[in-house]
């Protein structure tokens, strides 16, 4: 599933097609999505400038000067493409097509139909189901380790499991997770209520770090995940723990120690580790 910092390399991509630009055509080809497109979607999408496209955790919101914004998820799947000119013809998995008035087509496609784009008037977004208990985003400047500190007290479930709850923090999956606590050389067992202050705080800066390190990468390309114009990310050359069980631990080498990066299941979900320098 597309992460945060693939949504925001998405978005990213999106900047120079969409924000400014007046949205001429809609095409919808399907509406049953995991949210269903709304039946008047084109009806109050053309015609309309869009102001702005902006990030909440996974999610995409473009805002357009009516007052509304449109609101895409990637879902599992879920990819946008921009095309200039003449497009190609369209496959059978895209299923949302926007047309501008500088000839440029964005085409949102999802074979599994598990993400969906929707639309909302601003401020409703308060209010919105998938949105309205989401914890606080982690690149924002006001988060830092005293707050996650604060979100972490009193919580029995383990780091990766409190990592991964979107109402503690926002936009944060599987692999960034992995990546966050073993840079900051916590074990992904360990009781998120026990972790200290000190340890808390730079666990914020890493995942911070990781983040955009990320982002800068384009993101990670494992499945599904193309950057707008095709191309792949490839942050996945960067990982110093996931995917990686049984090859030597970094950590532990720049110790001149040697062990292996272990792989356990948590909540259904591969986690890797060093059982030697993550505590």
């Amino acid at each position: 599933m597309p992460e945060l910092p693939e949504v925001e390399t998405v978005r990213r991509g999106l900047l120079p097609a969409l924000e400014g630009a007046v949205i001429t055509d809609v095409v919808v080809r399907r509406r049953d999505m995991r949210r269903p497109v709304p039946e008047d979607f084109e009806k109050r999408v053309e015609g309309q400038r869009v102001l702005s496209l902006s990030r909440r955790s996974k999610y995409i919101l473009v805002l357009l000067e009516s007052g509304e914004q449109i609101i895409i998820h990637l879902g599992m799947s879920g990819r946008i493409r921009i095309f200039e000119g003449n497009p190609e013809e369209p496959d059978k998995h895209d299923h949302v097509e926007f047309i501008t008035d500088s000839r440029k087509c964005i085409r949102y496609g999802d074979p599994r139909r598990f993400g969906f784009v929707d639309l909302v008037k601003v401020g409703e977004e308060s209010i919105y189901p998938p949105l309205v208990k989401l914890g606080p985003e982690p690149l924002d400047e006001a988060f830092n380790g005293t707050m996650l500190f604060e979100r972490f007290k009193g919580k029995t479930t383990s780091m990766k499991a409190a990592l991964m709850d979107q109402r503690i923090i926002a936009g944060l999956g599987n692999i960034y997770v992995n990546e966050a606590l073993y840079r900051s050389a916590i074990l992904p067992t360990k009781k998120a209520g026990q972790l200290s202050l000190k340890k808390t705080k730079i666990l914020a800066e890493v995942i911070k770090d990781v983040l955009l390190e990320a982002i800068e990468a384009g993101g990670s390309s494992l499945k599904d995940h193309r950057q707008t114009d095709g191309e792949l990310g490839y942050f996945q050359h960067s990982f110093q723990v996931y995917g990686r069980e049984g090859e030597p631990c970094k950590l532990c080498e720049n110790n001149h120690k040697s062990s292996r990066v272990k792989r356990i299941v948590q909540q259904g979900r591969s986690t890797f580790y060093c059982s030697s320098c993550q505590r």
